[in-house]
């Protein structure tokens, strides 16, 4: 996924490609690990053996078993610690989407019962002050609204009747009140009138559409309905809403309230250039009687996510200087409640904190942050030590390994948090007094019939410069010490992230085709310091490349990849670095670029975050410095690429538009390049792997893509490339 510093991620399939490659048969299966001595897990069959032609259960894992993985997501343990609620998230096979329902588990007992979600999405789970209640999201009989249910008792109501959908939640002290933003939309920019009034009864075109924000589309949501992200309050035991703040800019989340019940904090860029300044942001204090917003902070960068202490003397936020560089890392600051006496905790801790919580007694601060490819919660107290509390954290998706999760943190300080392996999707834990539990298993039975591929961690000194890049291999399921298998490079979007060792469902069905899979965290990838996200300010794609064919020939010293059978895809920013790859090599057999960038000229003008890419990623605009964005450009490198190239996007990606794959597709098929066009339909490029049966059918159109070329292939005698650029050459 392409990430910004930004302050505020089967068969149904329609394949756009040639019908040989649609009715190419599905991946050969792996065989069941107990059989591993004798039937190599790797070794290629010819189809898949079904129904009565089987001797046992399929063991294998498939596109099928989509529909059968769940998730554990926000759990937030209850001020005393009996209680966690969290979000379960579950595949629906028959709406082919993830449905959400809150479940309430005993911390003493283990035991769990669903709380909400039974018609309709339910998420977003707050407890009051004092436990007794449970305030949450749900979009039982139509759009999404607030809610609140008592716990003894089980009662629930329905607070609002809102047109937009609530959220960034928050109890007031003493649990009267709840604040919430939400989007109040206006009419919008108007140019002239329609031509006549309309007869009855007439069927006229739609009215024109006039749109005078720079961003005025954004992936995920479509294209922007007009107006603004406002703060408002409702009493807990319903009644009106009441609109806080006002203004043609955005007020969002997250809220804190302070501790006498008459501030909420809150961060937000309500300067006049608040379009064109994209990482500008203030934490404000808003008086809730009154309505009147008093600036805190006030520096070129974004500050946000205040949190005011339990006394209330203290206000923790997140911000950083902004140097116009591609990444940076937030800081922890501490200030007080008027603005004054501002604190930097982590100056001096090179790793990038969220998810702030204050302590019971205000002492310290508790955040989670990722490190090496793993996620962590730290306690962070006033002086700045730093210690952790709760490791293993997951949660970052279900498609790619990707670091994340989320924690809460009780008042005796207990922590509750989304915890998961290499082999096991997230599961609620909780953490205190020295140990840690798992208190829920969502997908035992999956667990307990499919055979997972081990998963390795690797590292080795780059070829560029001797730093050191780490990475982790998917082994296939059976695999035997010394055997050599077919070997996938996947690479990870952002390109500021961090693949580490969790659960990945794209990894586990290319290992049970027989890969392995190398996912690895080249320069550029966060959890390593700044210093080594950086690497690549301004010079993406560049130094990576040779990280990654490092490690990739680490995996072939280690004697497990096949150096005859390399294979590279990658989505977003690894749709980025697999385009500039196949530009500068021809060592892998086939290629996969997923929803890439592939002229940033173009990128820059058309993605939903325009004041940004320019900028901060390349350092000037199109019109200002065009030999350096052409430069930047897969495209610029298509002249030299053979490698058969599949090219994968979502049908409504406004992040990495559609438009960049269909000029990456247009540009082999003109070269003569073999390659196709995938489109996802209806997905975003967050949202590309959102529906089971979609998620299932790409990995299965590059796992057959890859098959089709596992032979290589040969430009035909005779047939010239159309255009060869002599650009750059081959490494």
């Amino acid at each position: 996924m392409i990430r910004s510093v930004l302050p505020v991620a089967a068969s149904l399939l329609l394949l756009q490609m040639s019908p040989a490659v649609a009715q190419q048969a599905p991946p050969p299966p792996v065989a069941p690990e107990r059989e591993a001595d004798t039937a190599p897990a790797a070794a290629p069959m010819s189809g898949a053996a079904i129904g009565s032609a089987r001797s046992g259960p399929e063991r294998r894992f498939t596109g099928a078993d989509l529909f059968d993985l769940a998730i554990a997501a926000d759990p937030q343990i209850s001020p005393d610690g009996r209680y966690i609620a969290y979000v379960r998230r579950s595949n629906d096979i028959m709406s082919d989407r993830a449905v959400s329902t809150i479940w309430l588990i005993d911390t003493r007992t283990g035991s769990e019962v669903p709380i909400a979600g039974r018609d309709g999405d339910a998420f977003s789970p707050r407890w009051s002050p004092d436990g007794d209640r449970l305030a949450f999201v749900s979009t039982e009989n139509g759009g999404p609204q607030l809610w609140l249910r008592w716990i003894d008792g089980g009662e629930m109501v329905r607070l609002t009747g809102l047109p937009t959908s609530p959220s960034s939640m928050a109890w007031s002290p003493d649990g009267r009140s709840i604040a919430y933003s939400i989007l109040v939309k206006d009419d919008g920019p108007m140019l002239g009138a329609a031509p006549a009034q309309k007869p009855e009864g007439a069927e006229w075109a739609e009215p024109l559409e006039i749109r005078d924000l720079l961003t005025y589309r954004s992936d995920g949501q479509g294209y922007i309905e007009p107006g603004f992200e406002k703060i408002f309050v409702v009493p807990a035991t319903g009644g009106a809403p009441r609109q806080l703040t006002f203004g043609r800019y955005h007020d969002g989340g997250p809220l804190s309230w302070s501790a006498d019940g008459t501030t909420l904090y809150f961060g937000a860029n309500r300067r006049p250039d608040w379009e064109t300044d994209p990482v500008e942001s203030e934490v404000y204090a808003l008086d809730v009687a009154s309505g009147a917003v008093t600036q805190l902070t006030d520096r070129d960068g974004p500050d946000g996510s205040p949190v005011a202490s339990p006394d209330g003397r203290l206000i923790a936020y997140l911000g950083f200087d902004d140097a116009r560089r591609a990444y940076e890392n937030d800081d922890l600051y501490v200030m007080d409640k008027d603005g004054s006496n501002v604190r930097n905790l982590t100056g001096n801790w090179d790793y990038s904190p969220s998810g702030l919580t204050w302590d019971a007694d205000g002492r310290a601060i508790y955040a989670q942050y990722d490190i090496r490819g793993e996620t962590r919660v730290a306690r962070i107290a006033l002086d700045g030590s730093v210690r952790d509390v709760a490791v293993g954290l997951s949660g970052g998706g279900l498609d790619r390994p990707y670091t994340g999760g989320s924690f809460s943190v009780s008042d005796d300080d207990a922590i509750a948090f989304t915890g998961g392996t290499a082999t096991r999707p997230a599961e609620v834990r909780i953490a205190g007094d020295g140990a840690e539990r798992t208190l829920t298993d969502l997908n035992r039975s999956l667990r307990s019939t499919k055979a997972f591929g081990e998963v390795r961690r690797i590292a080795t000194a780059s070829s560029e410069d001797g730093l050191e890049i780490e990475g982790w291999l998917t082994l296939p399921p059976g695999y035997q010490e010394g055997q050599r298998v077919p070997l996938i490079l996947e690479i990870h979007g952002g390109p500021f992230a961090a693949y580490g060792p969790h659960f990945a469902t794209d990894n586990q069905l290319y290992a049970a085709a027989g890969y392995a899979v190398l996912s690895a965290n080249p320069r550029g990838s966060t959890s390593y310091g700044e210093d080594f996200a950086n690497r690549i300010d301004k010079a993406y794609p560049g130094n990576d490349y040779f990280d990654l064919m490092s490690i990739v020939d680490r995996a072939i010293a280690l004697g497990i990849a096949d150096p005859e059978q390399l294979f590279v895809t990658g989505g977003s920013g690894g749709g980025v670095l697999t385009s500039w790859i196949v530009g500068k090599t021809d060592r892998f057999k086939a290629a996969a670029t997923q929803k890439p960038v592939i002229n940033w000229t173009t990128q820059a003008l058309t993605a939903d975050n325009p004041a940004y890419f320019g900028p901060y990623w390349i350092g000037s605009q199109p019109w200002e410095d065009p030999e350096t964005y052409w430069r930047q450009s897969p495209l610029s490198l298509v002249g030299n690429v053979e490698t058969p190239t599949l090219v994968v996007v979502g049908s409504e990606d406004y992040r990495t538009p559609v438009s960049e794959s269909e000029q990456y597709y247009t540009a082999l098929r003109l070269r003569g390049v073999p390659t196709a066009l995938v489109k996802v339909p209806g997905a975003s490029h967050g949202g590309i792997a959102a529906r089971p049966s979609q998620s299932a059918a790409k990995a299965s159109a590059i796992l057959a893509w890859f098959e089709r070329y596992r032979t290589g292939w040969t430009r035909p005698v005779g047939a010239q490339p159309a255009g060869a650029a002599g650009v750059s050459s081959k490494e």
